[in-house]
């Protein structure tokens, strides 16, 4: 029973992620780039990331201590590279925010309550649906193990990178728009979404699960069209700099 109900869950989260995918293309997220005060009240960006990203930091540690699994070494492993996402997500990256921005009620309400169900779906397949031997000692060896690592290793570098080159886009008083370069901005206008993308196909190729699967489907789902959007106003913004044959929106050479 337990498992049809999962079953059920990723299906209905995977027909959301194809609604989502198609709505964002008409309507901008009111945050960051695209913040509007048409979305309600609004509380500091900063902190709005930590109340948005801590709920599935803080789920998926006590969907595991509430597990028979929580000694299982793999399971563990798996837990750990999940939680150093969003370590960083949830506590450093809020933390070295330069600008004043503002995120409303609303885009943090949705956001939350997503990633509670995010959590419900890695923990629930990891700690309580996946068979009990899936994940045996001779896992750490597998293709898909190692692949899936060095994929979400590598997104997470370019993610963080890529944060790094937008917050220093500006200098100190500096209130002017640049398009920022270097690292994956070579290829893409959203290399810090194709980072974050690539971490998630990392994670469901190491964990080798549909669950895993359903969120990189909502990963690329929420921000290929945000990174649509960025391109275009980026074109527009600086045509003399924008090269439209080498620059994609989120994946490289491709889109």
């Amino acid at each position: 029973m337990i498992w049809e109900h999962f079953n059920l869950l990723l299906i209905i989260m995977s027909a959301l992620a194809a609604v989502v995918f198609v709505c964002l293309f008409f309507v901008d997220a009111g945050y960051g780039k695209f913040y509007t005060k048409k979305w309600g009240p609004a509380i500091s960006n900063r902190t709005g990331w930590v109340l948005m990203e801590s709920p599935v930091f803080i789920a998926m540690l006590v969907l595991c201590l509430c597990s028979e699994r929580k000694d299982d070494p793999m399971r563990l492993l798996f837990l750990i590279i999940f939680e150093i996402h969003y370590f960083h997500r949830a506590f450093i990256f809020p933390s070295r925010i330069k600008s004043e921005s503002k995120m409303p009620f609303s885009i943090i309400l949705m956001g939350m309550i997503f990633n509670t169900l995010n959590a419900i779906m890695q923990g629930g397949w990891l700690f309580y649906v996946s068979p009990a031997g899936y994940y045996d000692g001779g896992w750490l060896l597998t293709p898909q193990f190692i692949v899936g690592l060095l994929v979400f290793a590598a997104g997470m570098a370019i993610n963080i990178q890529s944060d790094n080159i937008i917050r220093n886009l500006r200098k100190p008083g500096d209130t002017r728009h640049y398009l920022p370069k270097g690292g994956m901005f070579r290829y893409v206008t959203s290399a810090n979404y194709f980072g974050e993308f690539m971490e998630w196909v990392g994670f469901a190729v190491l964990t080798w699960s549909w669950a895993g699967a359903v969120f990189a489907l909502w990963t690329f789902a929420n921000l290929c069209p945000r990174a649509a959007r960025i391109y275009e106003r980026y074109r527009q913004e600086f045509p003399d700099e924008f090269d439209a044959k080498r620059l994609k929106r989120i994946i490289p050479f491709i889109y």
